[in-house]
């Protein structure tokens, strides 16, 4: 019995074999996704902006958009895109959030923002980059600002990402409105990017490449919220533009130390030496 079973055993075995050495050579053929050719950032953002254009606006005065939506206390995740609600301003079309302010809290305080990356590659994605306007009671514009976004890799997802931020001064600001500027849809921002950087998004933000311009676009994903101290401090660390070139290393610390006599030739000794000293004494 023992023996019938190993005959009829080494077939199957020999089958999972071929099955599992067939696997194997389909395996070979498969690219992984770091290896794979970018996306057109282009034709993926030119589809979007097309999309808005088509879209019909709800809103084109700031006394139509409905500000019943309380400001988040801490950043809070917004999606802007097809299905979303459409603002015509200036003549521009683009997606919004409308908030109520909050008036306990003490002046001046700051509102965060955070610009996901929107597209599968970094080579090959777009941000959306938000202007901010504050309004009084009875929604008449206080200050109308395009954000600066700065990039931050951190070692989470909370951390990375392009940040800017608001400063609320004026004691009668009661609302606000978020939206894509036309100069903000034909903006770029500066990432500077590295094999040694990290983030929790995989290798699919990593680039070899050093740093480039990532261009906005009209959607995208976007963190808003009165600013806490995770924001606060990717934003005090986020670069938000390539460094100046210095004249390098060796002649910054030439003009950073000080002259010292041994060091010029023709420079005279602090004091003579006692046994070349003039004396009227005698030896």
């Amino acid at each position: 019995m023992f023996r019938r079973c190993t005959r009829l055993a080494a077939p199957a075995a020999l089958a999972a074999v071929l099955a599992v050495l067939a696997g194997c050579h389909v395996a070979k053929v498969l690219v992984p996704p770091n290896l794979r050719p970018a996306e057109n950032t282009e034709d993926a953002r030119l589809a979007a902006m097309a999309a808005l254009q088509q879209a019909t606006p709800c809103c084109s005065n700031l006394a139509d958009f409905s500000y019943r939506s309380m400001l988040p206390w801490q950043p809070k995740r917004y999606t802007l895109g097809p299905g979303s609600m459409v603002a015509n301003l200036d003549g521009t079309h683009s997606y919004f959030l409308a908030f109520r302010l909050p008036t306990a809290s003490k002046l001046p305080y700051r509102i965060a923002v955070k610009s996901e990356l929107n597209g599968r590659w970094l080579h090959s994605s777009y941000l959306f980059a938000p202007t901010m306007i504050l309004l009084d009671s009875g929604f008449q514009p206080l200050l109308k600002q395009d954000i600066q976004l700065c990039e931050h890799m951190g070692w989470s997802s909370d951390t990375t990402g392009a940040f800017g931020s608001l400063e609320v001064t004026e004691p009668q600001a009661r609302y606000l409105l978020v939206y894509s500027s036309a100069a903000q849809q034909a903006g770029k921002t500066y990432w500077e990017q590295s094999p040694a950087a990290f983030s929790n998004t995989a290798t699919l933000q990593m680039n070899s490449a050093g740093s480039f311009d990532v261009p906005h676009g009209p959607d995208g994903t976007v963190w808003i919220g009165l600013m806490d101290k995770t924001y606060a401090d990717a934003i005090d660390s986020a670069i938000c533009k390539k460094a100046t070139t210095g004249d390098g290393v060796i002649k910054t610390l030439r003009s950073a130390m000080p002259t010292v006599p041994w060091g010029n030739p023709t420079a005279s000794p602090a004091s003579p030496h006692p046994s070349h000293a003039g004396s009227t004494g005698s030896p």
